[in-house]
């Protein structure tokens, strides 16, 4: 894998104070080019992020370098300074207003990692030759979801325009905003009206205090707070639903990005035992821990219970973010794995019927999407259960939870 090239700076002209910042701050080597020159510049240079100037650039111009930008590996990221109410291609990150450099430098540094961990999976990928760790090549807002706080009449808005491309879970309170992020893995913060600005600069200070968060596209709609350092990814973006999600998308695509990266690199440390997608075992690895645990069990006369999750099957945003909450939430005694047809199966080591069906419901609980303050029923499982009976194999427990739904929805 190539080392990190230079800082390419477009524009359409020179930026003396821009680079001056970046020299001083010693991230990497800069150099500039025009707009019109900015495709062959990347060939030749290849850089390892582009800081494009938007002041009077044309809407071609921008296009033609994005794509030049997207279609490079690793990952190369864009970042568009003071862009305005320009129409912002999917890979931009927008930086409002070109004069406060100490947000660029925070921006820049938070993209950079990214960079570095996708130089990272290739390479692990390259190295390992791990079938079953692969790197999906499609777009990763498939696997985003935002998490939209606030109460008033933009809401219903934002949740539809920010919900055409990517999951959206609402909350009312910053109450519950707390427990969406401590059990999903949330990709970007849309806030919008109905608290004050003081609830706001608390609920941004917590966030830029913990670092599992300081990285998340964070977009404030209203009450225009004094932007933290430490929330790399903040911005204040005022006007209309659509245009709010179009220059939120590209902060959430990121953060969703470093999570994929994320779940490809645990998966291939665990040897490809582990789906990159979902944090759940492979079917493979699955079976076998399964099988396993049967024996083991019905040798020592303990407990043993299995779950099934089964998602709507036309909704397979629903069926992985149902799949990574199970992941993320689930003891680490248990074990699980995402089925061809869209269903999560869990098993609970040491638990009996009782047991398994609360654990059950506590994770079907936690999976409920809300939509303008109401629940959204389609991102709820359908949920099974049976306990391993004294005459029961890996395959007739695995039976009865699937003949036990096909009963149940006869």
């Amino acid at each position: 894998m190539s080392q990190q090239g230079p800082l390419l700076i477009v524009s359409k002209s020179t930026r003396p104070s821009l680079t001056a910042a970046l020299a001083a701050a010693q991230i990497l080597p800069t150099t500039e080019a025009r707009w019109a020159d900015a495709a062959g510049a990347i060939s030749r240079v290849q850089p390892a992020a582009v800081l494009a100037v938007m002041e009077d650039a044309e809407a071609s111009d921008i296009a033609t370098l994005s794509r030049h930008v997207s279609a490079r590996k690793p990952y190369i990221p864009m970042i568009a300074i003071a862009p305005g109410d320009a129409a912002l291609p999917d890979n931009a990150i927008p930086l409002h207003g070109s004069d406060n450099h100490e947000r660029l430098l925070a921006r820049l540094r938070a993209a950079l990692r990214v960079r570095t961990l996708h130089t990272t999976v290739l390479r692990r990928l390259d190295e390992k030759k791990t079938p079953d760790a692969t790197l999906p090549d499609t777009d990763p807002l498939n696997d985003a979801t935002v998490l939209l706080l606030g109460r008033g009449t933009s809401l219903p808005g934002l949740s539809v325009a920010l919900g055409e491309r990517m999951a959206v879970v609402g909350a009312l309170s910053i109450e519950a905003a707390a427990k969406h992020l401590s059990s999903r893995d949330i990709d970007g913060i849309v806030l919008g009206e109905g608290f004050s600005p003081r609830v706001v600069d608390a609920f941004l200070a917590v966030l830029a205090e913990d670092t599992r968060f300081r990285n998340l596209g964070v977009v404030v709609t209203a009450n225009q707070p004094a932007p933290l350092q430490e929330l790399a990814n903040l911005e204040i973006i005022a006007g209309d639903p659509q245009r709010i999600a179009a220059h939120a998308l590209p902060l959430i695509r990121q953060h969703a990005f470093e999570n994929r990266l994320n779940r490809t690199l645990r998966a291939i440390e665990a040897g490809g035992m582990l789906d990159p997608q979902t944090g759940l075992l492979t079917r493979n690895a699955f079976a076998r821990d399964f099988a396993t645990a049967v024996s083991q069990t019905q040798k020592s006369g303990g407990s043993l219970a299995v779950a099934r999750f089964a998602f709507d099957p036309v909704n397979p945003r629903a069926q992985y973010d149902g799949a990574r909450i199970i992941s993320r939430l689930m003891r680490r005694m248990d074990f699980g794995t995402h089925e061809d047809n869209g269903s999560v199966v869990v098993v609970f080591a040491e638990t009996d019927l009782r047991s398994a069906h609360a654990i059950a419901r506590r994770l079907s609980s936690v999976m409920r999407h809300t939509s303008h303050g109401k629940r959204d029923t389609r991102s709820e499982p359908a949920i099974t259960v049976a306990a391993l009976q004294p005459n029961d194999t890996a395959r007739t427990l695995l039976a009865r939870v699937y003949g036990e739904a096909q009963r149940a929805a006869s």
